[in-house]
């Protein structure tokens, strides 16, 4: 069975996402040994400077570069990223199944985003939509997509 790490900056505070995040990761049991990571956000003052939110970054970006395993897929949710369909993303997934790698880590950054080193390094950068969402539903629409692609793949009807 494959390996996927998600590393999230952030903890999810709220029940709802808590909630949601355990409904997916739950159904992701049996497709995958998923490994969620929560690292801490830096605090930063109400109105940071762009300095403060660089040193930030750098520290958060250290902080997630600790927690990949050695030879695995980096994939960087970012704006910048590409946007992908789910099939697409399914067949990047089976992919990857079927690589010498077995081990895909997706990185959601915090409210300010990644830095540039873990962008630089990842195999791969996604973007979810041109449009602005929090953090933390971002981590609950990824493990839904995770879960969508292995139902492509079987072929369920779960993907209409």
């Amino acid at each position: 069975m494959a390996g996927i790490t998600v590393i999230c900056v952030g903890k999810l505070k709220e029940k709802f996402y808590q909630e949601a995040a355990a409904e997916y990761a739950k159904r992701l049991g049996g497709y995958c040994k998923l490994r969620v990571v929560e690292l801490a956000e830096q605090k930063l003052p109400k109105n940071p400077s762009p300095a403060e939110i660089q040193n930030a970054l750098e520290k958060e970006g250290e902080a997630i570069r600790a927690k990949i395993p050695p030879g695995a897929r980096v994939t960087a949710l970012c704006v910048e990223g590409r946007m992908r369909s789910s099939e697409e993303l399914a067949r990047m997934i089976s992919g990857w199944e079927q690589g010498p790698c077995k081990n895909l880590v997706f990185v959601i950054g915090g409210s300010y985003g990644l830095h540039a080193c873990v962008k630089a390094e990842a195999w791969d950068m996604l973007s979810m939509s041109p449009m602005t969402f929090p953090h933390h539903l971002a981590r609950v629409m990824l493990l839904e997509q995770i879960y969508r692609a292995f139902k492509i793949q079987e072929g369920s009807d779960y993907h209409k």
